[in-house]
C-alpha cells in the first residue's frame, strides 16, 4: 500500500492549465443565460454557456464553458461529460459559478438519458 500513487498530487498542474486555457482565449458567449438550446428547445441555459475561442474539443468546437455570475471569474469546477448521442466525451469549465449555478448546470446536463456528467470542484 505504500506504493500507491497519490492521485491527487498533480490537481495544481490542472487547474493552472485549465486557468492559462482560459486567460489565453477569448470567452464566446453563444447561449446566454434564459436562452434556450438550439437543437432541445425544452432545454433552457441558466448561465451565460459559450466556448473557449481557438481551443478544440471532442466535437471540433472550442471547449465549452459556462460563465457564472461570481464577481471573481475563477476556473472554480469543471464538468466530464459522455454524450451516447454523439458518442464522445468531453470537459466545460465553469468560471465564476456560484454553488447553485453549478446545481443547476449539473441537474441540467444530466437530465436526460443520452447524457452524463460529473462535477469536479476546484478546491
Amino acid at each position: 500500500m505504500n506504493n500507491i500513487l497519490n492521485l491527487n498530487s498533480f490537481d495544481n498542474d490542472f487547474w493552472t492549465a485549465i486557468d492559462k486555457l482560459v486567460s489565453d482565449n477569448k470567452i464566446i458567449i453563444d447561449r446566454p443565460n434564459g436562452t434556450a438550446h438550439p437543437k432541445y428547445c425544452n432545454i433552457i441555459y441558466n448561465v451565460d454557456y459559450g466556448y473557449l475561442q481557438n481551443t478544440k474539443s471532442m466535437d471540433n468546437g472550442g471547449i465549452d464553458i459556462y460563465v457564472g455570475s461570481q464577481k471573481e471569474k475563477n476556473a472554480n469546477a469543471i464538468i466530464c461529460t459522455v454524450d451516447l448521442l454523439k458518442g464522445d466525451s468531453e470537459i466545460k469549465i465553469l468560471l465564476g459559478c456560484t454553488d447553485m449555478e453549478k446545481q443547476s448546470i449539473y441537474q441540467t446536463i444530466n437530465c436526460n438519458a443520452n447524457m452524463k456528467g460529473i462535477l469536479i470542484n476546484r478546491e
